[in-house]
């Protein structure tokens, strides 16, 4: 027999993860979310002892939706027994390995989640949705898509990927011993930066030497000042959604250091280390940082590789070699392969992205009252915050009301203490007669 759900969920990452915690309450609606891994894991490549997440830990799955959810971090520590511990260690940022462990107790708690169960292919018949595994077939009324991050790698380095050559995703769950080797970290943002510091620790050996590229013109910090910061509001989200769309990628960039910066406690974690090894510890190696530098191409040289690269300041080529090199160069969003048959359907916008409505759902030429909604799909939509953590359970609350026809959990908030367009003059009182 055919299942039929009101909404199924394709991939379970944070953010359909808060979907999921946020639609499991309500019996009112029958949800199920696939995920092809076997359990949930969140970046465990990146889990490097003491980072730190860049945002408050008040900004979980579901909080600001239903900040009586059992699925909160709150919550969370209840349940773990350390409450009080942890409101009396006073951590200004939670550590990153906490939150991953708050990401997989949630998972473990939710009954609409199904592991193991990779989709072939999506599909509609006319009628509804259906959902292709190996060995069956559901159908769903909606669906809930988690557009998945790959890792990036430059076009030059990619055909070098290997034992010389790896994505930062990989640096916690590749054994490395890297004594007596020359190390090349590619990319100037934090996880480049945690990778260095890690590295001068002495995590993987001693190295002969370590040297951090960045085509940024210096290590830059986030910016994450108060106003900045409105950046990440449903005010702010909504006002930006209404713009011609022509407007929204200049925005964007402008803003990318609200959302692609340096935490400054790094930055100065990274000084302190430096200052240590050059006045301190001189016998401590010390990395080489190189900002303003375009790498163009990478090339075998003998048992090392050599890249060729572009200063940016003095004008210069320049080169250097590694033994191995590590591309902190982030990721990119694709969409799950299994929707390749619904691809044509779904209308996209004039910059390629998919053309998405302020409720996250796309514009495709299927039924209206059967929806695709789509997360960590709309940046140049919706803005900055889309594939930050900060406003995943506003998106999902967005969501979850938009599914049910009604406002069910908390979707907006107080307006910005600035206005993103011309405020509404007050209007003058009409004059009596005499």
């Amino acid at each position: 027999m055919t299942i039929r759900l009101d909404v199924a969920g394709i991939g379970v990452g944070p953010f359909n993860l808060s979907v999921a915690a946020l639609l499991a309450p309500l019996s009112e609606l029958k949800t199920g979310f696939f995920e092809r891994r076997p359990a949930f894991d969140w970046h465990p490549g990146m889990m490097l002892p003491g980072t730190r997440l860049q945002t408050s830990f008040l900004k979980d799955l579901v909080t600001s939706a239903d900040p009586t959810s059992p699925y909160s971090f709150l919550a969370y520590l209840v349940a773990k027994q350390r409450f009080y511990r942890f409101i009396n260690a006073e951590f200004p940022r939670i550590e990153r390995r906490e939150f991953a462990d708050y990401l997989r107790w949630v998972a473990q708690q939710l009954p609409n989640l199904h592991f193991g169960s990779e989709i072939r292919d999506v599909r509609h018949n006319g009628d509804c949705f259906v959902l292709s595994f190996s060995d069956r077939q559901i159908e769903a009324e909606q669906l809930v898509v988690a557009t998945g991050s790959v890792p990036h790698v430059p076009d030059w380095g990619a055909p070098h990927l290997g034992e010389q050559a790896l994505h930062a995703s990989q640096y916690m769950t590749t054994p490395l011993n890297l004594t007596g080797k020359n190390v090349v970290v590619i990319g100037g943002g934090q996880s480049g930066t945690e990778i260095v510091l890690d590295l001068m620790n002495g995590a993987r050996g001693e190295l002969a030497s370590l040297t951090l590229v960045s085509r940024r013109p210096t290590l830059e910090p986030l910016d994450e000042s108060p106003f900045t910061n409105e950046f990440f509001t449903p005010d702010y989200v909504s006002a930006f959604h209404r713009l011609p769309e022509e407007r929204k990628p200049a925005i964007v960039e402008r803003q990318k250091l609200a959302s692609d910066g340096i935490s400054p406690d790094t930055l100065r974690e990274l000084t302190q280390a430096l200052y240590v090894a050059d006045f301190l510890d001189p016998g401590q190696s010390r990395p080489s940082l190189l900002p303003f530098r375009e790498v163009c191409a990478m090339r075998r040289d003998g048992k090392a590789l050599r890249l060729s690269m572009h200063n940016g300041f003095n004008g210069e080529d320049e080169e250097l070699s590694a033994d191995l090199v590590i591309f902190a160069t982030g990721y990119r969003s694709v969409l799950p392969s299994c929707l390749a048959p619904l691809s044509e359907r779904i209308r996209r916008a004039r910059n390629g992205r998919l053309a998405l409505r302020e409720d996250f759902s796309a514009d495709w030429d299927g039924p209206a009252e059967q929806r695709l909604f789509f997360q960590n799909a709309g940046r140049l939509s919706h803005g900055i915050a889309d594939p930050q953590l900060s406003l995943a359970a506003w998106r999902s609350a967005v969501i979850a009301n938009s599914l049910l026809g009604r406002r069910h959990y908390n979707d907006s908030d107080a307006a910005a203490p600035l206005h993103w367009t011309a405020p509404e003059q007050p209007t003058a009182p009409t004059a009596k007669a005499a």
